[in-house]
């Protein structure tokens, strides 16, 4: 109880936040204060089930796509967590996801996080998701935004683009290829000019840490319109654990993100798993959240890819009830020990033995 109190009033205050910072731009800011009457409505929603036992996750990660039109160095969705592993599977279709998002709606979901590959390779998914007034942020590599395409986020404000980056020029060039920086940069330039509320994600590892939570470089994301950014740490998927976040980094970035929260009001910071300690841990498994995968699996997390549900045909509070997730909610592996970003993911073997 405490856990689903503690995120409703998170929410709501992440929402007041960009509120406070959105009084020069008319139409963003009667969008967000519906926003905030909405979300009420959907923190209501997912109290009113708690007394059944029954528990709804105020946040969903939908990977949408398997195809991207970038091949990033250490991608994890290349790394055969995608159509590599199934390649017999086929994508849900835009109207299957339509549905799968109104339930979501209906249960009290706040936020879907639409990844992929790369989620502007959906369109249709895209257009499915406005049809909710769930908040969509999307994953993009940024590479695909088409005057169209930027005209369709301008008219369904609900759908939030989150450009990836990772750092500076060379940093970014180095890992998703030569001149993405500049398309980028360009991209949130456009962005900007058409008075949309977009963000940025940055993968932190070793490398970069220093340089992307700089006062420098985050002062260059702020001055190009960047008001979210979305901090990850880098899981060692490709086996090189030597770039992964150790204690003493982490150390750091919760020193960091305290200096930045204050240093920049006027930009949102939320960081992945590093927030979670302050909700009890992992939030995986549908305790803050789940992850349902581009064949319609229901997952406990995009980088703990197993399965005993499907949204194929079953539904959402099915999924949320599974024996999976059930047990993960109640075995404690979420807050053992782990040296990388993904607690599950360093317990993949204890995951996988529950589904033998």
């Amino acid at each position: 109880m405490e856990l689903i109190a503690y995120m409703n009033n998170a929410i709501e205050n992440i929402i007041q936040s960009v509120v406070k910072s959105s009084w020069k731009n008319p139409e963003e800011l009667r969008f967000l204060t519906r926003t905030v009457s909405l979300q009420k409505k959907a923190a209501r929603k997912r109290l009113s089930t708690l007394p059944s036992g029954f528990s709804v996750p105020p946040f969903l990660i939908a990977s949408i796509a398997t195809q991207c039109n970038l091949h990033c160095s250490g991608c994890y969705a290349r790394e055969g967590h995608t159509c590599q592993d199934q390649p017999l599977k086929t994508e849900l279709s835009a109207s299957r996801w339509k549905e799968i998002f109104l339930e979501a709606e209906e249960l009290g979901v706040s936020f879907v996080l639409l990844a992929g590959g790369e989620p502007l390779a959906r369109p249709d998914v895209l257009e499915a998701a406005a049809v909710s007034e769930m908040i969509f942020p999307v994953f993009t590599n940024g590479t695909l935004f088409s005057d169209p395409m930027i005209t369709f986020f301008h008219k369904h404000r609900n759908l939030i683009p989150i450009i990836s980056i990772e750092g500076n020029q060379a940093q970014t060039d180095k890992r998703r290829g030569s001149g993405i920086y500049q398309i980028v940069m360009n991209t949130m330039s456009v962005m900007k000019k058409r008075g949309l509320l977009f963000g940025a994600s940055i993968t932190l590892s070793k490398e970069n840490a220093k340089d992307a939570l700089s006062d420098n470089y985050l002062d260059i994301l702020s001055q190009s319109g960047c008001r979210l950014i979305f901090l990850v740490e880098y899981v060692p998927v490709d086996g090189n654990s030597e770039i992964a976040f150790d204690a003493s980094d982490r150390i750091y970035l919760d020193q960091r993100l305290l200096e930045l929260r204050t240093k920049f009001p006027n930009m949102l910071f939320l960081s992945f798993p590093g927030d979670e300690k302050a909700l009890g841990g992992c939030l995986a498994a549908g305790r803050g959240f789940f992850h349902i995968n581009a064949f319609g699996d229901a997952e406990p997390c995009p980088f703990s890819p197993f399965s005993d549900s499907s949204l194929k045909s079953g539904t959402l509070a099915h999924a949320l009830e599974s024996p999976l997730f059930r047990y993960l909610q109640s075995s404690g592996l979420e807050s053992e020990e782990h040296s990388g970003g993904c607690a599950l993911f360093e317990h993949q073997q204890e995951v996988a033995r529950f589904l033998q």
